[in-house]
């Protein structure tokens, strides 16, 4: 069957569906790759890749794709579920033979939900859905493949699970699918250098963060891995193929998990003199951070989360707050660049408990922040948390109408509108700063290329700040209103 593998089109800038780390719109327009359908899309070689966010392509257009196909896997996404519903129905009302399939989190979570929202999807994969695609395509029935879920005679069927993909050496290279189906400067991150491509060196994060979302819903906390050999020979292969490539971003839930592997990687990698970024735990050693700074890597994205002991501890991070400054420490020591996540609103959030994060951000002084608003997704540890606790705004949106976060859960003196708040103070506490303000305007004094870029994301920011305060405002004003009309 010829097979389009869809990120589809929802939010203008929408980047929340395949591979995204949290499903929402960015601050600054940001674009990451649909690692997740390149890989099936590789064992298919008449398939096609349409990833519409950064090429922006319309609804109308992907319908129009869609009529040269004959089976659609569409990544969903929580915050774009209901948009991804309505489209899978205006492409099997254009090309009725269509057959439609939806992966990722939500489905995963709910399959009955995702079935019974429309008879325009035929059948669901839970979890990791590579082999289960290429087998239906061949031809294979639904009833032999493990992780289905579909219709049969009014009923709705769930095959057996199966494990997960172990060998994952013999996976395409998605890099290959990037040249074939997608163009590769259309994708941007704000920290990274443009243009980057990103994949994987594994899969799976044997953490237990109780927030995340992708290991406890899609990837799994099994830890399994590429050869080093076959990470470094696709390295290659992409510096080799896309001209005027700048880095090259290893997106793996945790790419340091074990120093030994990372540091027999890196080995292999240096002569290659080429720039590497990746995602990193605060548990990673000084010898880890120094094979990785040789080897010639440059940034790393590292989930601090919170500056509050208690929280760490609520979450299950496996870290300390003494942990995150020494690897801080160690890191700018070698002269590696940290982009920082810190989340808002996590089990036990209070307005001390931010406080101490955003000085502990402060402290750490890390190049580039990104402060998030914790959303508890189904199928989550956390979500389990909220829900039992009365904790969950059942009506709250997790998205405004352009698909940028909202709070969607409250605690006692912490109400939507002071977490959109704290959010904003974070950022601006952080950024307006003497010493984090002249990093900013040291690259774009000189440097021409970055000045264009900065005075582009000082535009987005400024404007969704604008919102955010407009929405705290309307927020404080309903809840004062509702307390009068009470007395």
């Amino acid at each position: 069957m010829r097979t389009l593998f869809l990120n589809p089109p929802s939010f203008e800038g929408f980047d929340g569906g395949a591979s995204s780390r949290w499903p929402a719109t960015r601050e600054i327009e940001s674009y990451w790759y649909p690692v997740w359908l390149c890989y099936p899309a590789g064992m298919l070689p008449d398939s096609r890749v349409v990833d519409a966010p950064p090429h922006k392509i319309s609804i109308q257009q992907t319908v129009e794709i869609a009529k040269d196909f004959e089976l659609l896997v569409l990544f969903t996404s929580t915050p774009g579920f209901s948009v991804d519903v309505k489209m899978a129905e205006m492409m099997r009302d254009a090309n009725p033979k269509l057959k439609v399939c939806f992966v990722g989190p939500p489905v995963t979570v709910d399959p009955e939900r995702t079935l019974r929202s429309t008879s325009a999807i035929d059948f669901v994969v839970r979890r990791e859905f590579d082999n289960q695609i290429v087998s239906y395509a061949k031809g294979a029935r639904l009833e032999e493949l493990p992780n289905v879920s579909f219709r049969r005679n009014g009923e709705i069927v769930h095959t057996p699970d199966g494990g997960y993909i172990e060998n994952l050496d013999e996976m395409p290279w998605v890099t290959k699918v990037y040249k074939r189906d997608l163009d590769f400067r259309r994708y941007n991150v704000p920290f990274l250098k443009n243009p980057f491509i990103s994949l994987y060196t594994s899969r799976g994060c044997p953490a237990l963060c109780t927030f995340c979302l992708w290991p406890q819903t899609h990837s799994g906390h099994r830890w399994r891995l590429r050869s080093d050999d076959d990470v470094v020979n696709e390295c290659k292969w992409a510096i080799e193929n896309f001209p005027g490539l700048k880095e090259i971003f290893f997106d793996d839930d945790t790419f340091n998990y074990k120093g030994k592997r990372t540091i027999e990687l890196c080995k292999k990698l240096a002569p290659l003199n080429f720039t590497f970024s990746c995602t990193s735990r605060v548990t990673t050693d000084e010898d880890t951070l120094k094979a990785m700074k040789d080897a010639g890597f440059r940034l790393m994205i590292v989930g601090y989360e919170t500056g509050d002991p208690q929280i760490l501890k609520n979450i299950k991070k496996g870290a300390t707050v003494e942990m995150a400054r020494r690897f801080t420490q160690n890191a700018h020591k070698l002269g590696l660049t940290i982009h920082a996540d810190f989340i808002v609103g996590l089990p036990g959030e209070s307005r001390e408990s931010i406080r101490r994060t955003v000085d502990f951000a402060k402290e750490l002084d890390c190049e580039t922040i990104q402060v998030s608003i914790a959303h508890p997704y189904p199928g989550t540890e956390f979500y389990d948390y909220a829900e039992t606790n009365g904790l969950i705004q059942i009506n709250a949106s997790m998205t405004d109408e352009t698909g940028h976060q909202l709070p969607n859960i409250v605690y006692p003196g912490l109400d939507r509108a002071e977490l959109v708040d704290w959010v904003e103070r974070f950022y601006g506490e952080y950024y307006f700063r003497p010493k984090a303000a002249w990093r900013v305007m040291r690259k774009a004094l000189f440097n021409g290329e970055e000045r264009k870029r900065l005075y582009k994301e000082a535009r987005e920011y400024l404007a969704l700040r604008s919102k955010r305060k407009k929405f705290v405002e309307d927020e404080r004003r309903q809840t004062a209103a509702a307390s009068a009309a009470g007395d």
